[in-house]
């Protein structure tokens, strides 16, 4: 019985697997660690971004304004917020009230583990459906999806990105079998509508021309009993948040993402700046949806695409939102042949982490670091998803600096896909 000839790309193949199996256990492996450490100790617990929900819990379980910022930031001082902090508010929509709720009738050493336990549960089953959904791949691929560097920075901080990443997952499971349920589960994804701007003008003009109006119904129904909930537990809650918004002081905050540093860098005071990439991006959105209308598949290159395009043009967002990606990330990686493509998003990934472990030396360092990715995973995903020889024939136009020629080649290749 003859055995096949070792070679180089056998070998390769080897060490790229063990490359990426060790920088995913070891990134997943040490939030895990750093989540049981912070729960253990009160210093590091109140300095998690879950104490606003916890807080803003507390007022609503005490029937106070869930807004009131002399009330918040007294409870987050003494859960343990740091001074060089200002208060902190849930900015949310008042819909998402009743999520936080049930949070103030618990100590916050008790919230907190019950909050991290569902976030957790929401990346598990979110990645599982994902590979589901494609095939239940032999492979390790999935594990960049449970070790991606924003989604476990959304868990260190106690951060709701990860319900919404949830939400995405369950309607692009649900849209084609159980389109009533699909658009419940958009009520999640409506945590951070900011995000998926082009994804939802997509998605209405999809609903349209395939008469899922189904989806319709099921997120007018989550809405609504959201908002019946929400009424009941505060009815002030819409007026209060009114009065939070306009006092926050959001419009002066350094955001590290493309939207607000093209804001600074034109005119700093010109708000609509930091909506305009949005815009544009729903402008291409519909232009990218119409001719392919009929073909359009949410799971596959159409829904990864458009997805990436809206978190990369949001009019704000920060380092843990990228975790929503994960859907496009993952259909990317179990198409692309390369091994070495995979390695750069595990480490691509990790990096991620590393600038959150940075701020412990130099605070907001993470801000600088990670400017670049949210574009990084849309370049990433571009180039998993084209074949090498489609790249060979964009060469001569990226040599001569000949953006559109590349963009069409690779645009036409991930069509294909």
């Amino acid at each position: 019985m003859s055995r096949e000839p070792i070679t180089w790309a056998k070998i390769f193949r080897v060490i790229a697997n063990l490359l990426i199996a060790t920088v995913c256990g070891l990134t997943f492996g040490l939030t895990i660690q750093g989540i049981f450490i912070s729960m253990a100790q009160d210093s590091i617990l109140g300095s998690r971004d879950f104490v606003v929900f916890w807080t803003t819990g507390a007022q609503l379980a005490h029937h106070a304004n869930p807004y009131d910022p002399v009330a918040l930031l007294r409870i987050e001082r003494a859960a343990g917020l740091p001074t060089l902090y200002g208060v902190m508010f849930m900015r949310n929509l008042p819909f998402a009230l009743p999520l936080v709720y049930p949070l103030g009738f618990l100590s916050l050493r008790l919230a907190s583990i019950l909050w991290t336990v569902f976030l957790l549960a929401c990346l598990v089953s979110s990645v599982y459906m994902l590979w589901l959904m494609h095939g239940r791949s032999k492979n390790v691929r999935h594990w960049l999806g449970y070790s991606f560097g924003p989604a476990l920075i959304s868990l260190i901080m106690g951060q709701s990105t990860l319900f919404a990443l949830l939400g995405l997952v369950l309607f692009l499971r649900w849209h084609g079998t159980r389109p009533f349920l699909a658009g419940i589960s958009l009520w999640l994804c409506m945590l951070k509508p900011h995000l998926f701007l082009p994804f939802g003008v997509v998605l209405l003009a999809w609903i349209a021309v395939t008469r899922s109006y189904k989806i319709l119904a099921g997120v007018a129904v989550a809405l609504a009993a959201s908002l019946w909930i929400t009424y009941l537990i505060d009815p002030m809650a819409w007026s209060q948040y009114a009065q939070m918004a306009r006092r926050s002081g959001i419009q002066s905050e350094f955001i590290p993402c493309i939207s607000v540093v093209l804001r600074d860098w034109i005119s700093k005071g010109s708000m609509w700046l930091q909506y305009l990439p949005s815009l544009l991006a729903c402008v291409w959105a519909l232009s990218y949806f119409w001719p392919r209308r009929f073909t359009w598949n949410w799971v596959k290159h159409n829904g990864s695409l458009l997805m990436l395009v809206s978190l990369v043009t949001a009019p704000y967002s920060w380092i843990y939102d990228a975790g929503i990606a994960i859907p496009a990330l993952l259909q990317g990686a179990y198409v692309t042949r390369s091994r070495s493509v995979l390695v750069a998003l595990a480490l691509l990934s990790a990096l991620v982490e590393v600038a959150l472990f940075g701020n412990l030396f130099k605070p907001a360092a993470i801000h600088s670091w990670t400017i670049w990715s949210a574009p990084a995973w849309l370049a990433w995903y571009l180039i998993a998803s084209t074949p090498l020889a489609k790249w060979k024939d964009a060469w001569p136009a990226l040599r001569s600096r000949k953006w559109f020629g590349v963009w069409s080649t690779v645009k036409a290749s991930s069509d294909e896909s």
